[in-house]
């Protein structure tokens, strides 16, 4: 019985990009949309620069306060993403937002950081005195 091999394509150098680059016009999309910010406060980092993969404004960075890493990749080795992510930053700490095909996106933070914001979180309902299916409504939006 003779067996057939499927080589796997590989994606082009142009098509990579361009699937990096439309996860982060999404990333930067669904930012400006959920803190009403403009696209001179959040925009996409243009291919082959330096740096954050979004750009944030003071404004923006009040809001976001992470220097975003964006990979959209099939398989992801997530240790040299973050060290990636981490080499990048520089005042602000990092956070890894990642994706393939047919996938959602997903992030990934320091764990302290996490905790972090758990915290605020909690601070926040506690001052606003509400309970946590209360909460929950405010932060959905259904408030």
């Amino acid at each position: 019985m003779t067996e057939i091999i499927k080589k796997k394509k590989r994606i082009s150098i142009a098509a990579s990009k361009s699937k990096g680059r439309r996860l982060s016009q999404r990333i930067a999309e669904l930012i400006r949309t959920t803190f009403n910010l403009s696209e001179d406060c959040v925009y996409p980092t243009p291919g082959g620069v330096p740096g954050e993969d979004i750009k944030l404004s003071e404004k923006a960075r009040e809001c976001i306060p992470f220097s975003i890493e964006n990979k959209n990749q099939e398989k992801l080795n997530i240790w040299s993403a973050l060290k990636q992510a981490e080499s990048d930053n520089r005042k602000h700490p990092p956070l890894l937002i990642f994706s393939r095909n047919h996938s959602e996106d997903y992030c990934a933070l320091k764990f302290s950081d996490f905790i972090k914001l758990l915290k605020e979180l909690k601070d926040t309902k506690d001052k606003l005195n509400m309970t946590n299916s209360e909460f929950d409504s405010y932060i959905k939006g259904d408030v």
